[in-house]
């Protein structure tokens, strides 16, 4: 069985014990103290740029020409023009931001399923701070509005910066976030980018209207901008704040687990965290149309994330085991399904959904069940894990260390669920500066290849989140694994590797090996990608590295031992023959 990955239990008495605080989740003091300083750094810097372009630069390029772009904007009013800047003007006006934000807030309280009062407290709590340090720097920098015709009465308040562009920046963009992480597609995209493109609206409109500079409104833009980051990596990255445990799980964190199989019953293992009641009863009617009867729902834990439940339904004689969740879930359940025969049919609830992905499944929950139902058996490869501190494991998609392990390591898996993968990108900045790491590769019976890196993984498949194909040739069915190498060197380094591997996207055949290795004192620049294939790898760090299978942080350490299982996963895919 993997080796469970630690989980942050629900806290102690040693923090917020008092009669106001012990009532609320176990961290949200120290989450309030590391926004409060946060936002004091903020504010520094919004103010320190605001006194020099006030200052030493403001008869400095570009300063010298903003008067220029607020008396273009003046030439080119006319009558619609000047209505359609009022609208976006209005969009950041502050009775819109709060009503829309007090909306908002209500609405995501009173979701159907659980509700989501994180994504409540970033929102309420962004465009407040917003509101704090714009306040703050008004009344620190003194900066007189564009001496132009002006379209709006002026507030007492400074030129610098656009409130109006600051409170549309925090409210928009902490509802994009929102939107992206819990909007399914088709959807999501555009109405995210909507969200991303109103701050620029009400930013023009300002510019437009005559009230403020050109960098008026960026600082605007970067007080908004920053309180989003500053609080959303406090409540979704960090791991401050403890998750309120599952209702509906025993005190003990047991599960409630449905009556024991018979032979030919349908086992459904779901994490409760991201299968509420209402998606459980839609699986269990497209179960009744396909003939599964009576399906056993099985929750998973935070002790057990899948392998025991699914264990339990081969050995209770399950005909049909679907897992409902992340990766994460997928690859606990596959651990114990790995050649038993028993045919999986993946239902993607989590964040990433690698493997669905891949398989070309629905991305909806109820729409990949009939798909999988609809379809026949096929077999899958999976690759195998071991390492020093790790019990062998096996995994679906992905398994590596380095900069992506340690970006994980940055992401709580309950947290993550609550944001959805936008929690990655928040995660991935404060990790971007991780070591390169020195280590040995040896392939199969090849010679040991010594490297450096940034970031190594062993894929079963190649496509992650975005439609970015990191490893272009790797298929889960062809009896191989794929390595991928990662060591740019500097801003140019990493966009060589960004080039590489969007020159990969869509390729099916396998690229040739790219070797990186360069000897010391040549010049000889690297280059940043490397593929290989392989049926067996063994993996040496020079010093302990974070590790992650399926997503999932596992322990530091220094070795990994990665080999194929051809065909040792049994899964249910649309028209597909085994």
């Amino acid at each position: 069985m993997p080796t469970a990955v630690p989980q942050r239990t629900a806290g102690t008495r040693g923090e917020g014990s008092g009669p106001i605080l012990s009532v609320l989740p176990p961290g949200t003091g120290r989450t309030a103290a590391r926004i409060g300083a946060l936002t004091v750094c903020q504010a520094a810097l919004i103010v320190g740029f605001g006194l020099l372009i006030t200052g030493p630069a403001r008869n400095l390029w570009p300063l010298t020409v903003e008067d220029h772009v607020d008396e273009g904007f003046e030439r080119i009013r006319t009558a619609p023009l000047t209505t359609l800047s009022y609208l976006g003007s209005e969009a950041g006006n502050t009775l819109t931001v709060i009503a829309i934000t007090l909306l908002s807030c209500v609405a995501l309280l009173l979701v159907p399923r659980l509700p989501m009062w994180r994504q409540a407290v970033f929102l309420a709590v962004a465009v407040s701070l917003q509101a704090l340090v714009f306040l703050a720097v008004t009344e620190a920098v003194d900066r007189a509005r564009p001496d132009v015709h002006r379209l709006d009465d002026s507030p007492p308040t400074s030129s610098y910066t656009s409130g109006h562009t600051g409170a549309a920046t925090a409210l928009y963009a902490g509802l994009a976030v929102l939107v992206l992480s819990r909007v399914r597609r088709p959807w999501r995209w555009p109405l995210a980018g909507l969200l991303f493109l109103l701050p620029l609206a009400v930013g023009v409109a300002r510019l437009y209207r005559g009230m403020h500079h050109p960098t008026d409104v960026l600082g605007g833009m970067a007080n908004g901008a920053l309180s989003v980051l500053i609080v959303g990596r406090a409540l979704f990255v960090d791991r401050s704040v403890a998750a309120v445990p599952s209702p509906r799980s025993g005190a003990d964190g047991s599960s409630l687990r449905a009556a024991e199989l018979g032979p030919g019953g349908t086992a459904v293992i779901f994490n409760p965290t991201v299968t509420d009641e209402t998606a459980r009863e839609d699986l269990r009617r497209i179960l009744e149309q396909h003939g599964h009867h009576a399906p056993a729902f099985i929750e998973t834990t935070a002790e057990d994330p899948g392998t025991g439940q699914a264990s339990d339904a081969v050995r209770d004689g399950a005909s049909l085991v679907v897992v409902c969740g992340g990766d994460g879930t997928v690859r606990a359940a596959a651990d114990a399904l790995a050649g038993s025969g028993v045919p999986l049919a993946v239902v993607p609830c989590g964040t990433g959904n690698l493997l669905a992905r891949n398989l070309g499944l629905p991305l909806s929950p109820a729409a990949a069940l009939d798909a999988a139902l609809s379809g026949t058996p096929h077999r899958l490869d999976l690759g195998r894990m071991v390492g020093d501190g790790l019990s062998p494991a096996h995994f679906a998609t992905m398994a590596g260390a380095g900069l992506d392990a340690a970006m994980l390591e940055h992401t709580d898996d309950r947290i993550k669920s609550a944001v959805g993968w936008p929690a990655y990108v928040l995660a991935t900045i404060a990790t971007l500066r991780t070591p390169r790491m020195r280590l040995t590769v040896r392939l199969d019976d090849s010679a040991v290849l010594h490297r450096t890196a940034r970031m190594v993984l062993v894929a079963n498949v190649g496509t992650v989140q975005g439609g970015l194909t990191l490893l272009p040739a790797a298929r889960p069915d062809d009896g191989l694994l794929d390595l991928l190498i990662l060591d740019p060197r500097g801003p140019g380094g990493w966009m060589r590797a960004l080039g590489v591997l969007m020159r990969g996207r869509g390729r099916n055949t396998r690229p040739a090996i790219v070797d990186t290795h360069v000897p010391e004192g040549t010049g000889t620049k690297a280059v940043p990608v490397e593929f290989h294939t392989f049926q067996r790898a063994e993996l040496t760090f020079a010093a302990p590295q974070s590790r992650e299978l399926d997503g999932d942080p596992v322990s530091r350490g220094r070795h990994l031992t990665a080999e194929v299982r051809p065909g040792a996963l049994t899964i249910l895919l649309p028209g597909r023959e085994q």
